[in-house]
């Protein structure tokens, strides 16, 4: 399982792949130690979920620099990714009780309630493009609930997928409470039809959710599952341009782009468009690219050459289809897997960008006629993640919020994940929770006991 530097090309490590028996011995010393992980306290399990955070912060330059050598993030963002990841972790120590307390019901009985009790060894097959944080509010919450974790990590992040299980051997959590399998695509199938585990949590390509979603509920086993995102970002007439612009390359821009709620359908009104084209094509050009490593440098490289070149293809075929290119819309010289900020404008339906996913430094700006237009482009999406709205008039930007067809809506700001906020999407962008009350809820027997 190789580890190769987008922004070198070089190999930074070839680490050695688990066969399909040793994949299973692992599946087998995590149920083991969840039957007596499911027993401790909420109390046990927050002092070392909190030792967790602590181990985050601590060594966080340590994370960071694994995370930019092998997926490209610039080193300011995977320091911030570090912090969130201890953030995450706090908030659950701090809340799962709260969160899992039993729920008393009111019935014909002398006393009835609802519990809410782990179900055991859950699989995390997570992406690369936020490599700590899509893994951490996940095995967070479930930890927190009592359950035990498995991850599957992509395969182009093999170091940051055993530094995450350091992180919980570090903070004294039990040794195989939270395993890293170091396995192929081809094998998840057999680990998601071992007995012993109990359900699936997705973060990736609609075609990975499906075919997970497929093998699991052939096995009658819960999943969660987090997909694409187009996400739309809406500008209406009264908005204020100078900060929508500017928080437009802000969200665009996340991650050199490649991040399910980034910003990347940017429907604005005709009376605005020229001047927001203007502004935007201004900041993206002015974005320092180079070396990720360096604390100035703002855009990085993409996580892989492959998927640079997908990138390319879709900005090409729209250029074909009549977008106008006002910057960028190529491979930067030099080495590595470096793509220039892109500005498409005049972007219509039947353009790649406008139908499809773009996970890459490309903005696509579909000009609109009005707020009745503006919401029936943002809703000619097969996804609904996240989506933004900018307007000075809230109550009208609230109307437009609840109209669109996301599982998240942002108002004069950037769409993003928190810990106390649920998070996942509706149509194919997914479904069930992640993070909140919610998220924690995902994984767990809700009970019902009745008491006569």
């Amino acid at each position: 399982m190789k580890a190769i530097n987008p922004a070198t090309g070089e190999l930074i490590k070839d680490h050695a792949e688990h066969n399909d028996a040793e994949a299973a011995h692992i599946v087998e010393q995590v149920h083991e130690a969840f039957r007596s992980w499911r027993e401790t306290s909420f109390e046990y399990r927050a002092g070392l979920m909190h030792a967790a955070a602590e181990e985050q912060r601590k060594n966080k330059q340590e994370y960071a620099e694994i995370i930019t050598q092998e997926m490209g993030k610039t080193i300011t963002e995977s320091l911030a990714e570090v912090e969130k990841c201890a953030w995450v972790c706090d908030y659950y120590a701090e809340n799962a009780a709260k969160f899992l307390a039993d729920e008393p019901i009111q019935t014909d009985a002398s006393r009835s309630f609802v519990a809410f009790e782990p179900i055991g060894v859950v699989l995390a097959v997570m992406p690369w493009n936020f490599p700590f944080w899509q893994v951490m509010r996940f095995a967070a919450p479930a930890l927190m609930a009592g359950n035990a974790g498995m991850l599957k990590h992509a395969s182009n992040v093999p170091g940051c997928a055993l530094a995450l299980e350091q992180v919980f051997r570090r903070a004294g959590f039990p040794e195989n409470i939270f395993r890293t399998l170091m396995i192929g695509s081809r094998q998840v199938e057999k680990i998601i039809r071992h007995p012993l585990v109990k359900a699936v949590t997705l973060t990736g390509s609609e075609p990975a959710g499906m075919q997970v979603a497929s093998i699991a509920g052939s096995e009658l086993k819960k999943t969660v599952l987090e997909l694409g995102g187009s996400d739309p970002y809406i500008v209406l007439e009264d908005a204020d341009l100078s900060k929508c612009v500017a928080m437009s390359v802000t969200s665009r821009m996340i991650n050199q782009g490649q991040s399910c709620i980034a910003a990347k359908r940017f429907i604005v009104v005709e009376p605005l468009v020229k001047e927001f084209e203007k502004q935007q094509t201004a900041i993206m050009q002015s974005m320092k690219m180079g070396d990720p490593m360096l604390p100035d440098t703002k855009v990085g490289p993409m996580a892989r050459m492959d998927l640079l070149k997908e990138l390319d293809d879709q900005v090409q075929r729209s250029i074909k289809a009549g977008a106008r290119l006002l910057c960028g819309g190529r491979k930067a010289d030099g080495p590595g897997a470096f793509y220039l900020p892109t500005v498409l404008a005049g972007v219509k339906k039947g353009m790649s960008v406008y139908e499809e996913e773009t996970f890459g430094p490309v903005s696509a700006i579909i000009p609109v006629k009005d707020t009745e237009d503006a919401i029936a482009v943002a809703n000619d999406s097969p996804f609904g993640l996240g989506g933004a709205v900018w307007s000075r008039d809230l109550k009208k930007a609230e109307m437009v919020a609840r109209r669109i067809e996301t599982g998240a809506m942002f108002i004069n700001g950037l769409t993003k994940s928190d810990p106390r906020l649920p998070f996942g999407g509706v149509k194919k962008s997914g479904y069930g929770r992640e993070l909140s009350h919610y998220g924690i809820k995902e994984f767990v027997n809700i009970k019902t006991i009745w008491i006569a």
